[in-house]
C-alpha cells in the first residue's frame, strides 16, 4: 500500500464534518471501517479540502470515480533547489525609500527545511509583537527553543515519519535558514564566510516577519507534507509564500505546488517558486502554473576566484570557495592517474579520483589533480591529501563556486591539461592553493544550471516568469549541520555561500513584499505583473533567450511604479482552465460554488493563450506551420490619472506584430483599457528555435 493524496478542491461551506466526509469516502472505497481508519494519514481542511491515505490500486480507482474528488495522485518526493545581491539590484537599505512600518506587518511564509532562529540575521531588536492578523504558532522541541518577534511562527510536517533526528522546526540542513534570510533577514554588518565576501548581509524585506513551515527532511520533501504546509500557512494569515522546492511538472490539479498556490491566490497570497536546477536543457522548467511566480537564477557582478600556483611559477584562476589559507609556500603535487592504487586490478577511474581508486601512500601529504569535479574533496581528505585541483567545463559547473571541505579549486579543462603536462614532465612537481578572493565580472546572465522553458503543461504561458540572483549568494546558515555535506567537516557557521534557483526564489518574494508595502491592496497577479513588466532584459543573453530568463532580472524599485498592470481575476483563471480542457465538475469543486458549473455559460477565454498574462508566448508544435497568434490583453492604469500610452513594437525578422489600438488614453486611476496583439509570419526558417520581440507601452514617465 502506497500513500496517495485525494484532492477535493475548495472547502465546503459547512466545515463541521469535513473529517467525517473523508472517512466515509475512504470507507466506501475500502469497505472496512477499521482498515479505513488505519489507512487515513491526514486530513487537509484549513484552506482547501482533501486527505492523504494508504491505498491499493483498485481503491485509487474507486476514489477517482467519486464526484466529490478532483484528483487522486501518489505521494512523491520533491527536491530542494539548492550579499551583494540586494545592492546589485538597487534596493534601498533600511533607511531610504522604504515603507518599513507597513513592511513590518507583512508575513512571509516559507516552506523549507526549517530555520535556525539564533542566526544573527533573525535578531528581533526593534520589532514589536506579531501583527494582529497572525493566527499561527511556534512549535517548540528539543533542539528548537522557540520563536521571536522576527521569526513569529514555526511548524513542521512529518507525515511519512521520514525524520531520523529530532522532529522539530529546527534547520538541520541549512537551506531553510539561507532562503529565509535572503527574503527577510535583518542587516548584519561585517557578515562573511570565514572572511570571504565580507560586507553587510541583509534580506530584501528586512522589516517583514518570517513564518517557517518545515516540509523537508533528509530524504527530500514529500507531497503530503508540502500540501500540509500550504494548508496551514494560508490559514495562519501569511501575506506571501516562498517555496524553493520542485519536481517534474504535472497536470495542475495533481501537482501539490499548483494546488497549494491556487488556494493561496484565491485568498490574495502570491506564491513564488524556484524554477529548478536542471539547465541548460530546454523543457526542464518546474512549478509552471500561471498563478505561481516562477523564478530563474541569474548572476550578480561578483565571482569567487581561487589561485592555483605551480612550482614553475605558472598560476591559474580557479573557481571555488576555499576558506583555508596555505601554511607552506608549496606542497608536493600528483595526478589521480599517477596516484592510482595498482595493488589490485580496478575498473575505477583513477584519473577522476573516484572513491577507492587511489593509493593512500601516494596521496598522503600531496595536492591531487583530478579530471572532472564531483565532490572528490572528501575522498582526498580521507586519504590524507592536503589539496585538490579538479578540471571541468561541464556546463552546469562553469559559473558556480562550490564550498570545498579542504583546500581546493576547479579549473578549466584547458588549464587542467597544462597542469597535467607539468606533473608528467617535472621531477618534483609542486603546487599551492590560495584562499579565495572576490573579483568583479560582467552581469547579469542566467546560470547554466537554471532550468529552461518552454513548459509542457500550459503550452502558451511563458515560464520562467523572472530572474533573480542565485549564484554564490552569501546568507544566513544553521549552526546544526557542517557547512558542506562532508560529515567530517568540522566547520559550523552562521553564514554560508550557496547557489541555486532556491536562492533566486526568496529574492523575488522579498521584491513582492517591497511592492506590497506600498500597495497593500494589490492582487497577487498585479504584484507579479508589476515585477515582470519592469524587469530588466538580460544584458548577456544565451541561446535560449527568454526561455532562460522570462521577462528579465527583477528591478524592485521600478516595480513600485509600473504605470500599467495586467491583473487576472478568479473568473479569468476559470475561463483559462475551461480552455485548457478542465471539465465543469472539476472547476465547480475548485471554486467551491454551487454544484452545477458549465464552461459554456462562462465567457470563453479568447486568443492564443486565453489569459491576461504579462508576457506573450506561442509554442509551435508543428514546425511546418506558419506563425499565427492573437493575444487579447487588458491593462489597468496605476500610474498618472490622465495619461496617454503609445505602443512601440520590436519584431523579430520575418514576423509582423500589430497592436490594435496602438494608443491607450486614460482619464482616471484604476481605469481599464483593452487591446489585441496580432502576430503573423511564414514558416520558421530551418535551424531557428526561438524568435523574440517586445511590446512596450510608454507615457514618457512609465515604460
Amino acid at each position: 500500500m502506497q500513500p496517495y493524496i485525494i484532492y477535493m478542491g475548495e472547502l465546503p461551506e459547512a466545515r463541521t464534518s469535513i473529517e467525517d466526509k473523508h472517512h466515509s469516502l475512504l470507507m466506501a472505497a475500502i469497505g472496512d471501517e477499521e482498515i479505513a481508519r488505519q489507512a487515513k494519514i491526514y486530513s487537509y481542511g484549513k484552506s482547501f479540502n482533501g486527505f492523504a491515505a494508504r491505498l491499493l490500486p483498485h481503491e485509487v480507482q474507486k476514489l477517482s470515480d467519486e464526484d466529490a474528488v478532483v484528483s487522486v495522485f501518489a505521494n512523491k518526493k520533491r527536491k530542494l533547489h539548492t550579499t551583494r545581491s540586494w545592492d546589485f539590484l538597487g534596493m534601498p537599505g533600511t533607511s531610504g525609500s522604504r515603507n518599513s512600518k507597513v513592511e513590518s506587518d507583512i508575513i512571509i511564509g516559507i516552506l523549507d527545511t526549517g530555520i535556525y532562529v539564533n542566526a544573527p540575521s533573525f535578531g528581533d531588536k526593534g520589532f514589536g509583537p506579531a501583527p494582529a492578523k497572525w493566527k499561527g504558532k511556534c512549535v517548540k522541541g528539543a533542539n528548537f527553543t522557540g520563536c521571536n518577534n522576527k521569526v513569529i511562527g514555526a511548524k513542521y510536517f512529518n507525515l511519512e515519519n521520514a525524520a531520523t533526528g529530532s522532529v522539530t522546526p529546527a534547520d538541520d540542513d541549512g537551506h531553510g535558514t539561507h532562503t529565509s534570510s535572503i527574503a527577510a533577514g535583518v542587516a548584519v554588518k561585517g557578515a562573511s564566510f570565514y572572511g570571504i565576501a565580507r560586507g553587510t548581509a541583509r534580506g530584501g524585506a528586512s522589516s517583514a516577519r518570517i513564518a517557517m513551515y518545515k516540509v523537508c527532511w533528509e530524504n527530500g520533501c514529500s507531497d503530503m507534507d508540502l500540501l500540509a504546509g500550504f494548508d496551514e500557512a494560508i490559514a495562519d494569515g501569511v501575506d506571501l509564500i516562498s517555496v524553493s522546492i520542485g519536481g517534474p511538472s504535472k497536470d495542475f490539479f495533481s501537482d501539490p505546488m499548483a494546488i497549494g498556490s491556487f488556494h493561496a491566490m484565491k485568498r490574495g497570497i502570491l506564491t513564488s517558486c524556484s524554477g529548478g536546477n536542471d539547465g541548460p536543457t530546454e523543457y526542464t522548467i518546474e512549478n509552471v502554473a500561471p498563478w505561481i511566480m516562477t523564478v530563474a537564477a541569474s548572476s550578480i557582478d561578483r565571482k569567487f576566484q581561487t589561485e592555483f600556483k605551480l612550482g614553475n611559477g605558472a598560476s591559474y584562476d580557479g573557481l571555488s570557495i576555499n576558506t583555508f589559507a596555505p601554511k607552506k609556500q608549496m606542497y608536493p603535487l600528483i595526478s589521480g592517474t599517477l596516484a592510482a592504487d595498482t595493488s589490485h586490478q580496478s575498473y575505477l577511474n583513477a584519473s577522476a579520483c573516484e572513491y577507492g581508486s587511489l593509493s593512500q601512500h601516494k596521496v598522503k601529504g600531496r595536492v591531487v589533480y583530478c579530471e572532472g569535479y564531483f565532490g572528490q574533496d572528501d575522498t582526498i581528505k580521507q586519504l590524507g591529501g592536503v589539496g585538490l585541483a579538479a578540471s571541468g567545463d561541464s556546463l552546469a559547473d562553469v559559473d558556480v563556486a562550490f564550498v570545498m571541505s579542504m583546500p581546493g579549486t576547479t579549473v578549466s579543462n584547458k588549464d587542467g591539461e597544462k597542469i597535467d603536462r607539468y606533473i608528467n614532465s617535472t621531477k618534483n612537481p609542486q603546487a599551492v592553493i590560495s584562499k579565495t578572493r572576490t573579483a568583479k565580472m560582467n552581469a547579469p546572465f542566467i546560470a547554466a544550471f537554471s532550468s529552461r522553458g518552454p513548459q509542457l503543461i500550459a503550452l502558451n504561458i511563458l515560464k520562467p516568469d523572472l530572474a533573480a540572483p542565485g549564484i554564490d549568494i552569501l546568507a544566513a546558515y544553521s549552526k546544526l549541520p557542517p557547512v558542506t555535506e562532508d560529515p567530517l567537516d568540522k566547520r559550523h557557521a552562521t553564514f554560508n555561500i550557496l547557489s541555486g534557483t532556491s536562492m533566486a526564489c526568496p529574492h523575488t518574494v522579498a521584491a513582492a513584499a517591497y511592492v506590497k508595502s506600498f500597495h497593500p491592496n494589490w492582487s497577487p497577479a498585479t504584484i507579479k505583473s508589476a515585477l515582470m513588466t519592469t524587469a530588466v532584459p538580460m544584458k548577456i543573453k544565451d541561446e535560449f533567450a527568454e526561455l532562460s530568463s522570462g521577462s528579465g532580472q527583477i528591478n524592485p524599485v521600478k516595480a513600485v511604479h509600473p504605470g500599467l498592470v495586467y491583473d487576472i481575476t478568479m473568473r479569468s483563471y476559470i475561463s483559462f482552465l475551461c480552455k485548457e480542457g478542465y471539465n465543469g465538475t472539476t472547476i465547480a469543486l475548485l471554486t467551491g460554488g454551487k454544484k452545477k458549473f458549465n464552461c459554456s455559460s462562462f465567457r470563453p477565454a479568447h486568443g492564443t493563450d486565453g489569459l491576461n498574462y504579462p508576457s506573450m508566448h506561442l509554442q509551435l508544435t508543428d514546425t511546418n506551420a506558419s506563425i499565427s497568434a492573437v493575444f487579447y490583453r487588458t491593462v489597468t492604469n496605476v500610474g498618472s490619472a490622465k495619461s496617454l500610452y503609445k505602443a512601440k513594437v520590436t519584431a523579430p525578422e520575418g514576423v509582423s506584430i500589430q497592436v490594435v489600438p496602438d494608443t491607450l488614453k486614460f482619464d482616471k486611476l484604476h481605469e481599464n483599457r483593452s487591446f489585441k496583439v496580432v502576430v503573423k509570419g511564414g514558416r520558421v526558417k530551418k535551424g531557428t528555435r526561438i524568435m523574440s520581440g517586445s511590446l512596450e507601452w510608454s507615457d514618457s514617465r512609465h515604460r
